[in-house]
């Protein structure tokens, strides 16, 4: 995600998005797309780390499944589904947790024993 997330770094990327129809004719478009590209690369600093581990998987569920739905038409079986695979990998990183080495266990301790 970082990996993608760092196109918000590269104008000419950038400007590439924003002529899609979909952003192109919305008045916040310019917001959609740096929005999206900064919650990939922040989220994905966060799992990186470990830290923050399920709210950064529910912002990428949540920045991929528009991808998938209203980007890309909700075609998950076959054109899309890139994007709908990480929402279902983030959603079982949502639903397990940081793990032993993280630093959400490091910092915060964990409530279960691993």
């Amino acid at each position: 995600m970082i990996y993608h997330g760092w196109e918000v770094f590269s104008t000419e990327t950038m400007n590439g998005y924003l002529q899609w129809d979909l952003f192109k004719n919305s008045s916040n478009g310019k917001f959609m797309v740096y929005a999206g590209k900064a919650s990939e690369l922040i989220a994905g600093v966060f799992l990186l780390l470990g830290l923050f581990t399920r709210i950064a998987a529910l912002i990428l569920m949540g920045t991929l499944a528009y991808i998938a739905f209203f980007v890309g038409h909700g075609k998950i079986w076959y054109d899309d589904q890139h994007p709908f695979l990480f929402v279902l990998l983030f959603f079982v990183i949502f639903i397990t947790g940081g793990g032993k080495y993280s630093l959400d266990n490091i910092l915060f301790g964990s409530r279960h024993s691993r």
